[in-house]
């Protein structure tokens, strides 16, 4: 069955919808905020046997390791995402005149960077630290900026096939490799030994969170976007 063209009228979904997906995810993620923020003993307990037992892994398997650094650095990177993202945005403008989905996606992707830069400055959370590392990074750990960047522009670019009524086909794809890309990108960061778990579990919520937003804020303008 042939596809409709994104140019063709947007579809109308549902506000409740998303404003319920946003109420729901932003409980979580605030609980999972202040556990961190206040160093909830068995949450950091849970995190470092999960961090201890796969840098052990990470040691024991430099093949793996290897093909993650690749995978994390490059592929899932969060600036390779917000390019993506940037050239999503100008298909939109430049191709089908659609500014205002175009201004939710350019937002969202603002919007996520700054929520993860000012939340990793506030909670100030150290990263795992290990005598034999196999990667490093910078900054504070929480939350991911790579699981909270690709959850932003995947969870971003489902929405905008669902919109504009891509194919089924089209969609199912799109959504396998989303999975693959957010899963990976998280797991990958505490198998690297640069991220605790919960770091990768708030960069995941707190993503989904600003898509849901963005999903909202769309649906106020709806009325007056046209393909």
């Amino acid at each position: 069955m042939r596809s409709p063209p994104l140019d063709s009228r947007l579809r109308t979904p549902t506000p409740r919808t998303a404003v319920l997906a946003a109420a729901v995810l932003a409980v979580p993620s605030v609980l999972l905020l202040l556990l961190v923020a206040f160093s909830w003993r068995p949450l950091l307990a849970l995190d470092g046997d999960i961090a201890r037992t796969t840098h052990r892994w990470a040691v024991d398997e430099p093949g793996v390791t290897h093909v993650f650094r690749v995978l994390t650095d490059w592929v899932w990177d969060p600036w390779t995402m917000r390019a993506l993202g940037a050239l999503v945005v100008v298909r939109l403008v430049w191709r089908r005149s659609t500014w205002w989905p175009a201004l939710c996606v350019a937002a969202a992707c603002v919007l996520g960077t700054a929520v993860q830069q000012s939340l990793k400055a506030a909670v100030g959370r150290a990263r795992p630290v290990w005598p034999d590392p196999v990667d490093s990074a910078h900054y504070a750990a929480f939350p991911s900026g790579h699981a909270m960047t690709a959850t932003v522009v995947c969870g971003l670019l489902l929405w905008l096939l669902q919109l504009y009524g891509a194919g089924r086909a089209l969609r199912r794809t799109a959504l396998a490799l989303a999975v693959i890309s957010v899963v990976g990108v998280g797991l990958t960061r505490v198998w690297l030994g640069v991220h605790w778990a919960s770091d990768v579990l708030g960069g995941w919520l707190l993503g989904a969170l600003v898509v849901a937003l963005a999903v909202v804020a769309h649906e106020r303008r709806f009325g007056t976007v046209r393909g």
